[in-house]
């Protein structure tokens, strides 16, 4: 596939993620009853799968900015095969919000474009530094998960299941690009990606 050919998959896939309603690939984890809930923590779950929701939409932007930048064919592939799982998460998290009766981020375009940007420069760095931007990404995200399985409703379980399923796939995907070469990112680096994870996730909680 050219570069042009890659451009064009990447706006379809921004205008599918923001706008359409994805399809998981396997079965989705909070299949089950409902659970007895007041109107509060019905509340609370759907702005929690909300931000959820986001970090996926932000995953396949980076995926594919990572993607359309990387040197390597192999850390490409690898890119893709995790972005197909995120897919899932972010069919899964919509699947979940809509039983809620929540709503998705107002700001879901602002947060793929952004990423995406993100993702492409990540990947100009060189397939080493692309990796490890993959792996620290994976494992905020999953830092992030554990701390949503402690704000979830106790009674919760279907958003449980669906969390504790994502952040098994997150830490996977985390120890592959660590054993495809992916190398630790200086610290700096590091403190500025919780920075904005931060923001993203106090902003998409309300909007």
């Amino acid at each position: 596939m050219n570069r042009l050919d890659q451009l064009i998959t990447t706006f379809d896939l921004g205008l599918r993620t923001v706008f359409a309603s994805p399809h998981a690939g396997r079965p989705y984890p909070g299949a089950g009853p409902e659970a007895d809930m007041s109107d509060a923590e019905r509340t609370r779950a759907a702005a929690l799968m909300r931000v959820n929701h986001v970090g996926e939409v932000c995953a396949q932007a980076l995926y594919a900015g990572q993607a359309l930048t990387a040197k390597n064919e192999k850390v490409r592939a690898e890119l893709e095969q995790a972005a197909r799982e995120e897919t899932d998460h972010l069919a899964w998290c919509e699947t979940r919000i809509n039983e809620l009766g929540g709503r998705k981020s107002l700001l879901n375009p602002l947060w793929f474009g952004g990423a995406f940007a993100l993702g492409a420069a990540a990947g100009l760095l060189g397939d080493k530094w692309n990796l490890g931007f993959l792996a620290e990404t994976e494992r905020q995200v999953e830092a992030h998960l554990d701390g949503h399985l402690q704000q979830l409703p106790e009674a919760d379980a279907k958003s449980r299941a669906v969390v504790e399923q994502m952040k098994t796939d997150e830490a996977r995907h985390a120890q592959a690009a660590v054993d495809h070469g992916g190398a630790p990112l200086p610290q700096p680096a590091i403190w500025a990606m919780r920075l904005a994870a931060d923001v993203m996730r106090k902003t998409a909680s309300r909007v």
